[in-house]
Formats: C-alpha cells, sequence, structure tokens
C-alpha cells in the first residue's frame, strides 16, 4: 500500500539532491585553501580577498548589473502593458501577431535569436549607420528582446485568474479607466510585476548566448567573463564568484517571497472587510 508514496518520494529526494549537491559542493570548494578547485586543501577565505581585488571581475560584474536593472525595468513596463493588453483587450487588430511575436522567443532556440539580434544590428548600422559598434546598448536591447515575452506571459496569466468584476464595479461607480487601472489593476498585478521584473533580472544577468553574439570588444560580461575563464579549468575564486551569486539569489528570492505573500493576504483581508461592509 505504501510502496508507491515510497517510491515516489525517494524519486523527489534524488530530484533535488541532483540539482542541488553539486551548487553546494562549489560552495563548500570555495573556501578551499588550494589553487585547485577539486581537491580540498583545508578552509581558507583567501579566494573571496582576491575576488574583491580583481579589477577585471568586478568591472564585468558592474557592467552585468547594470544591463540587467535597465534591461530589466524596460521590459517590465513594456511586458506589462503588452500582458493587459493581451489580457483584457480580447479584439483588436494586430492581436494575434501581437501574441504570437510575445510567445515565440519562449520556444525559440537562444542560438537563432542572437544570430538574428546580430544580422539585425549589422543591417541597422548599415542603412542607418546606428549603433556604432556593439556593445552596451545591442546587449540591452538584446536582454530586453528576450526578457520582454517572459513579463507579458507572467502579467497575462495573472490577469487571466483576476476578477474582472472588481474592475466594471469601479467603473460603474463612475471611476475612469485610468482610476481604475492605478487604483485596481495595478495593485492585483503587482506581485506579478515584481516577480516579472526578478525574471527578467535573472535572465539578463545570466544570459550567455545571446550576449556573445550582441556583445562586441571592450563590453564584457560577468557571465562571459567566467565563461572564458572556465573553458581554461575551474578556479577557487570562480567558485568565491558563483557562491557570492547563489547567495545573493536566495537573499533577494526569501524577501521577495514574503513581499508577495504579505501582499496577497493584506490584499485578501480588504477584500473580506470590504465584503463584510457590504453585507
Amino acid at each position: 500500500m505504501n510502496r508507491r508514496p515510497t517510491f515516489l518520494l525517494t524519486v523527489l529526494c534524488f530530484g533535488f539532491a541532483f540539482l542541488y549537491v553539486p551548487i553546494v559542493s562549489m560552495m563548500v570548494f570555495s573556501f578551499n585553501s588550494s589553487r585547485l578547485a577539486t581537491i580540498w586543501g583545508g578552509f581558507s577565505t583567501k579566494w573571496y580577498g582576491k575576488l574583491l581585488e580583481n579589477d577585471q571581475i568586478l568591472a564585468a560584474a558592474k557592467l552585468s548589473v547594470e544591463i540587467a536593472l535597465i534591461s530589466a525595468t524596460l521590459s517590465t513596463i513594456l511586458g506589462t502593458m503588452a500582458g493587459i493588453a493581451l489580457a483584457r483587450f480580447r479584439r483588436f487588430r494586430g492581436r494575434m501577431m501581437l501574441s504570437g511575436m510575445v510567445t515565440s522567443p519562449l520556444i525559440m532556440p537562444d542560438v537563432i535569436t542572437g544570430i538574428s539580434l546580430l544580422i539585425f544590428f549589422i543591417m541597422l548600422k548599415e542603412y542607418t549607420g546606428w549603433p556604432a559598434q556593439r556593445g552596451f546598448t545591442t546587449v540591452t536591447l538584446a536582454h530586453i528582446s528576450i526578457s520582454l515575452t517572459y513579463v507579458t506571459t507572467v502579467i497575462q496569466s495573472r490577469l487571466s485568474q483576476a476578477d474582472l468584476s472588481i474592475e466594471e464595479a469601479a467603473m460603474d461607480l463612475g471611476s475612469r479607466p485610468w482610476q481604475v487601472m492605478k487604483d485596481i489593476t495595478l495593485p492585483i498585478i503587482a506581485p506579478a510585476i515584481l516577480s516579472g521584473w526578478l525574471l527578467a533580472f535573472t535572465i539578463s544577468l545570466d544570459d550567455v548566448v545571446v550576449t556573445s553574439f550582441a556583445t562586441g570588444p571592450g563590453t564584457t560580461t560577468l557571465p562571459i567573463l567566467i565563461w572564458s575563464k572556465v573553458k581554461l579549468g575551474v578556479t577557487p575564486d570562480i567558485n568565491a564568484l558563483a557562491t557570492i551569486i547563489v547567495a545573493v539569489v536566495a537573499v533577494a528570492v526569501l524577501v521577495t517571497g514574503i513581499a508577495v505573500n504579505r501582499a496577497e493576504r493584506r490584499r485578501d483581508r480588504d477584500a473580506r472587510l470590504a465584503y463584510q461592509a457590504n453585507e
């Protein structure tokens, strides 16, 4: 009788171990005193100190964060507008084309996306003279193009589950469309907007394939730098860098989860109070 739950639990534990044991091992070996990344030579934090003294890595990290902040913000703004349009306006000219353009990058291989963006930037320079060279701007535009689709999908999914009658009631009571958007729609989708921004930020900070096609000389993001170093062999300072990234992401996910849960509980409480007041 209990064999199936035991088997499923075993498979689940094996899956989590397969995912997280390598990450934990990497974090442990970031405190390795040996220069060999896979041979333990004693506990030491010297690689974190060497990492903070590495100007090349610090410059690449700063560039990656700047690109991620800009691309995540712009893609969240555009994705929110596109998600609202697709979720609230069922019929308008070009809806099918917009929906196809939003969903196609989700199934498009990154290599194809990168090549198409490279050709686009080359043709744009040939006919308009801009951009003069590939670098910060082209990488940012490339990241916006791949992050936009994820934000739009998140916003559209959230709005499809929202209660449309609340917005209709506000319109019946005399609220203008922009007031309904500001006071009702945006607060409802605020957790989705935050989740979309974090997803876009993570995608931008992590991307290698598309960035390698859109970047140029003198513009080296952190993932590209790590990839170039890993090809020569993993070193303890890379383990230290990866550990810092994992810690930052974990803290960001934890804080975001707490904020989203509090927002959901506050919204449910306000809805119950409003319902009780109308009884």
